[in-house]
This record gives C-alpha cells, sequence and structure tokens, in this order.
C-alpha cells in the first residue's frame, strides 16, 4: 500500500479469529479498487496465515457495504463502463480455505450484498438493512448473483429482492434465508466471532475446508459428479498418515476430550475449485 493510498481495510487476529473490516470513513465503506484490492490481500494474508482458523467480514462504524462508491458510479454511467481487466472475481472468496462469517452490521447493497453472499454464515444487526439496488440502477443483476441468490433463497424470494431493489430489514432477511441469525445492533461482530471461535477449537481445519470447497462446487455439479469429488476426497483424507486430524478426531472422540487439530497446511490437497470463482 502506497502512502497515498488510504487505509480501507483492517486485518485483526485474536483466538485463532481473523476479523477483515471494510472502512471507507465518510464513504459509509463504499466499495473501490483499491478496498478490493485491499480486501483480496487480506483474504490472501489469511489463508497463508496458520494462526487463523476462520474469518470475520465485517464493515466500521454502521455500515458494512453499500455498494460501488458512487463517485466510482458516475464514472461507469458517464461512459467509462465496467472494467475487469486485471481484477479478480467478485467471488475471490470462495477460493479460500477457511469458513467465512459474515457480520451485516448496517447498509449492505450491490456489490457489498454478494461479499456477504460469498460468506458461508451470515449475522445480521437488527437494524442493518439489505438490498440489491439494481433496478434502481437501470441494470441487471451483476457478477452471478442471478446464478447465486436463487440457489440461497429461490427464485421467487429472489426475483422479489431483484425486482424491487427494496430494503430488506432484518426479520425478512432470516424467514427468507438470506441470514441465518439477527442479533442487536452492539453485538453482532461479538457474535459472529464467538462463532467463528467455536469453529477455530473445536472443527477440522483440513475437514472445514474440504467441506467448503464440496458445498460451494457441488452447486454447479450433478449429483455422479458431486459423488466423485467425494469419494476421492474421502480416499485422501481417511488415512491417518496421510491426515493426522482423521486420528486424532478418533481419539478424541474414544477418550472423551477435546481434539486437537493441526493447524491446514498450505498445500493441502483439496476439492477443485467451483468453476464460478472465475470471473
Amino acid at each position: 500500500m502506497s502512502e497515498q493510498t488510504p487505509e480501507y481495510v483492517h486485518y485483526d487476529v485474536a483466538d485463532s479469529v481473523c476479523t477483515i473490516t471494510l472502512d471507507n470513513p465518510g464513504r459509509h465503506n463504499a466499495w473501490n479498487h483499491d478496498m478490493e484490492a485491499q480486501y483480496w490481500d487480506a483474504l490472501d494474508r489469511a489463508t497463508a496465515d496458520r494462526d487463523v482458523r476462520a474469518i470475520v467480514l465485517t464493515g466500521a462504524g454502521t455500515s458494512f457495504c453499500p455498494g460501488l462508491d458512487s463517485k466510482r458510479l458516475e464514472g461507469v454511467a458517464g461512459g467509462g463502463g465496467l472494467v475487469l481487466a486485471g481484477r479478480r472475481s467478485q467471488h475471490y472468496a470462495l477460493t479460500i480455505p477457511k469458513p467465512m462469517i459474515a457480520a451485516i452490521n448496517g447498509a449492505c447493497a450491490g456489490i457489498g450484498i454478494v461479499q456477504a453472499l460469498v460468506c458461508d454464515i451470515r449475522f445480521m444487526a437488527r437494524s442493518a438493512r439489505i438490498s440489491t439496488a439494481y433496478a434502481k440502477l437501470g441494470i441487471p443483476a451483476e457478477y452471478g448473483l442471478s446464478w447465486l441468490l436463487p440457489r440461497l433463497i429461490g427464485v421467487e424470494h429472489a426475483l422479489d429482492l431483484l425486482y424491487t431493489a427494496k430494503r430488506v430489514e432484518a426479520d425478512e432477511a432470516l424467514r427468507i434465508g438470506l441470514v441465518s441469525r439477527v442479533t442487536d445492533d452492539d453485538t453482532v461482530l461479538a457474535e459472529a466471532q464467538a462463532y467463528a471461535r467455536r469453529l477455530a477449537t473445536g472443527s477440522s481445519p483440513i475437514s472445514m475446508a474440504a467441506m467448503r470447497r464440496q458445498v460451494w462446487g457441488d452447486l454447479s455439479r450433478d449429483y455422479t459428479e458431486a459423488n466423485e469429488v467425494w469419494l476421492q476426497t474421502m480416499r485422501r483424507m481417511n488415512v491417518r498418515t496421510d491426515n493426522p486430524d482423521f486420528g486424532e478426531g478418533v481419539a478424541a472422540l474414544v477418550e472423551k476430550r477435546a481434539p486437537q487439530f493441526v493447524a491446514l497446511e498450505p498445500d493441502a490437497v483439496l476439492p477443485p475449485l467451483p468453476p464460478f470463482v472465475e470471473q
């Protein structure tokens, strides 16, 4: 990061949980290309960090991310157009082999909702609002959201959110499955972090990495392909000498104690990446 570029993304690790915070002061954490690059760098750092076993994504202050910065949006609408060259896929988070939890602490829309939805679990503050926004801007559902959203909440709910671009309150988001937890405003981050700590201390890192690849990847596989991926993965992981966590998990179960799993190795062999992580 150059001295002239603000720090739009903060990276903090405690108790094996990495908290990544989007922070664009004065712009309600609106997304820009510098924030995007810093966010991808933070995800890469969390992947390589052996101390990190789970990741929480949130926003600074009272917003999560309300979408693309309007200053940048004006340039796009003014003739600049959408530029993808040199950028990673907005689904890049799905390449990360560690569980990701979103703590939606405030306004979440546009590209912000894309980043929330490619997290595995979503906590939402009661006063937060979620919106797709696109219908009010005269553009289509962006960054694969028309593929992803129906798979998470169903076709009718997806089209309702896309057509109306309405602001979805926490109770409705919970009812339609857009989020799985609703919390008080002042506890959303703490509750997301507590959940992440439970994963970090009680679940095998290699097991979670494999499951994340399986579940997200199987969204674009048929039944036969999904079972072939499972079989190949099980053959590798069902051997204690190759997967210490398997032996430790069995021993902990027999001995009725908490397991002591090893950190995820950077060269761990995992199921293939889902194809939709490409731009």
